[in-house]
C-alpha cells in the first residue's frame, strides 16, 4: 500500500486518502441501545461477549456423538443475569439433554429473560452443540441480520455524503470498524460473502470490515 494522508482535502470526504488515487471513509458499525435512564449503550458490549461466552461453553461439551450435532439459538433480553448464574444453568441443562436416550427439539427458559432453543443441525459440524444464532430482544435479531442491516444503513449514508466528491479519486473505498460482530468468525464470512452482499447495492470499489480489538484481522468483501 502506498502512502496514506488523513483527510487529504481537509474537513471534507475522504477520512484518509491512499497514493492520492483512492478516497477511505471510516465508520463505526454498531448498534445502541437506550436504557430506562435514557444512556445509549452499544448492543455490542453484551452482544459480541455473550456469544463469544456461549461459543466457549459450547465447545467444552465436546465432539458430535456419531455425526449428531445440534444448533443452540439464544434468545434474550436486558438486563442479563449475573453471568456465573447463567453459565451453571445452561452447562447443567445442556449436560442432561446430551444424556437423554431420545432427544427432540427442545426450548429451555434459563432464566426470565433468557431462553435456549436447541434443534438438530442437518450437518455435523464437528461439536456435539453448535451457536445457531444470537436473538437480541432489544435490537434487530440474529447477528448476521444486524450486520446487513446496518451496513445498509453505513452505505446510505456514506453514499450521499462522497457523493459531491467522487470524481476527485479513482477509487473509493469503505473501511468498517465492526462492534457487531468483529469482523465475523470464519465459519460466517463466507455465508455473508455470497448469500447477504450480493443482495446490497452499492458503488464503492472495496468494503473492509476490521475487528476493532485487533485490526490486523479483516475481512474484505
Amino acid at each position: 500500500m502506498g502512502a496514506v494522508a488523513y483527510e487529504p482535502d481537509g474537513n471534507i470526504p475522504p477520512d484518509f486518502s491512499v497514493d492520492g488515487r483512492i478516497g477511505v471513509e471510516v465508520r463505526r458499525l454498531n448498534q445502541n441501545h437506550i436504557d430506562a435512564s435514557g444512556v445509549a449503550r452499544g448492543l455490542e458490549e453484551v452482544t459480541i461477549p455473550l456469544w463469544q461466552r456461549m461459543k466457549s461453553i459450547l465447545r467444552s461439551l465436546g465432539g458430535s456423538d456419531n455425526g449428531e450435532c445440534w444448533y443452540v439459538g439464544v434468545d434474550y433480553a436486558r438486563p442479563l443475569p449475573n453471568w456465573k448464574h447463567l453459565e451453571t444453568r445452561i452447562r447443567g441443562e445442556l449436560t442432561a439433554f446430551m444424556r437423554l436416550p431420545k432427544r427432540a427439539r427442545l426450548i429451555v427458559q434459563i432464566a426470565p429473560n433468557f431462553e435456549l432453543e436447541l434443534f438438530q443441525a442437518g450437518i455435523d459440524h464437528g461439536y456435539f452443540f453448535v451457536l445457531g444464532g444470537s436473538s437480541d430482544n432489544d435490537s434487530g435479531g440474529w447477528v448476521m441480520s444486524e450486520v446487513e442491516k446496518n451496513l445498509r444503513l453505513c452505505i446510505a449514508e456514506k453514499e450521499g455524503k462522497i457523493a459531491p466528491y467522487r470524481g476527485r479519486y479513482e477509487e473509493w473505498w469503505l473501511v468498517l470498524a465492526d462492534h457487531i460482530d468483529y469482523a465475523m468468525d470464519d465459519e460466517d464470512r463466507p455465508i455473508f460473502r455470497t448469500e447477504v452482499m450480493p443482495t446490497i447495492p452499492h458503488s464503492f470499489d472495496r468494503i473492509v470490515f476490521l475487528d476493532p480489538r485487533d485490526n490486523g484481522r479483516v475481512f474484505e468483501v
